[in-house]
């Protein structure tokens, strides 16, 4: 194909299917006539791809029939059909991808978090650390199981303040260090807390009140750590992709994770809020912990592999994430 000659042959009828998607009212004919030169057009981009992959060309005719589409089919008006597809495909989707980055994570936040509690439980000189001998025995005879206070406030402040963690995990994912420091602060005190308990001889109290939410919580944390550095090790090796739409791609995707994990720390801290600190016996608050554990990821692993074989990724369609380049290779 000799592109430059069906450029200028075509270019008038491109001019005419722009100006006319441009129009803020069409009559009937003029409506005939947009769909007429839209169907033409979109032949001319699949003749354009295939013969001569121009990429300034394809960017053109790409977002020339994108503004004529939506000048035929209108804005996208969400419905409830949207959420629940967000919700069954979109947000497993994009939780299945990331399976073994939260696997990483977690075994990486566990192994600090037991490392720091066996030191402070053991190392008198590591509790020291952690204030004077009344001060420490405050927070293990009072203050750690006064902080679960029952009620809709409680489980409204714990689930802004986790999803403020997550969504930092996510978005500053792409320098890597940001994250990592999150996650590994995080372990660090949960570890410490916990060997603080135990050299009192309060470990059992500290399982029984971290275990209800902790399990979702701590997940919710491990994934937004995940998601972010996922993100960055796409900038670091972004594949066959070219790096920016790599980024682009992951990054939206991702995002649907951030969103996702909105939902999760709700319950999570629904769970805080109501169940940690209530007067039900404490197998039941572990086992009401482990439930909504098990449903997260079969929630991630069901829906998700189903839909990531169906080819979902997390990211837009490719109507409203926008065209990319054409790119050789």
């Amino acid at each position: 194909m000799d592109l430059d000659a069906y450029t200028q042959a075509r270019t008038p009828l491109w001019d005419r299917l722009d100006a006319l998607a441009r129009e803020r009212r069409l009559d009937g004919a003029q409506a005939d006539e947009l769909v007429r030169l839209y169907q033409s057009t979109a032949t001319d981009l699949s003749a354009v791809r295939s013969a001569a992959p121009d990429p300034e060309t394809v960017t053109r005719l790409s977002q020339l029939l994108g503004r004529a589409r939506g000048r035929l089919a209108g804005a996208h008006a969400p419905a409830w059909s949207d959420v629940a597809r967000f919700v069954a495909v979109t947000v497993p989707a994009a939780l299945y991808r990331i399976r073994w980055w939260t696997v990483a994570v977690m075994v990486a936040f566990l192994v600090v978090g037991i490392a720091t509690g066996v030191l402070v439980a053991t190392d008198p000189d590591a509790r020291a650390l952690m204030g004077t001998p009344e001060s420490q025995r405050l927070y293990v005879e009072q203050q750690f199981a006064e902080y679960y206070d029952p009620g809709a406030g409680f489980a409204t402040m714990v689930w802004t303040n986790n999803a403020w963690i997550a969504a930092v995990c996510v978005g500053t994912g792409i320098t890597g260090v940001l994250p990592a420091f999150m996650l590994f602060t995080n372990a660090v005190n949960v570890g410490a807390a916990g060997g603080l308990m135990a050299a009192h001889g309060r470990l059992d109290v500290f399982l029984q009140l971290i275990s209800p939410h902790g399990l979702l919580e701590l997940t919710a944390i491990f994934v937004a750590g995940a998601a972010g550095l996922r993100l960055f090790w796409t900038m670091v090796d972004p594949g066959p992709r070219p790096r920016g739409r790599a980024l682009a791609q992951e990054g939206r995707a991702l995002f649907t994770v951030a969103i996702g994990l909105v939902g999760v720390l709700a319950v999570s801290g629904l769970v805080e809020g109501f169940v940690t600190g209530s007067a039900l016996p404490w197998p039941v608050k572990v086992v009401i912990g482990a439930v909504v554990l098990a449903a997260f990821w079969v929630w991630t692993l069901v829906p998700g592999r189903r839909a990531v074989a169906a080819g979902e990724t997390g990211d837009l369609t490719a109507d409203r994430a926008g065209y990319a380049v054409a790119t050789a290779g």
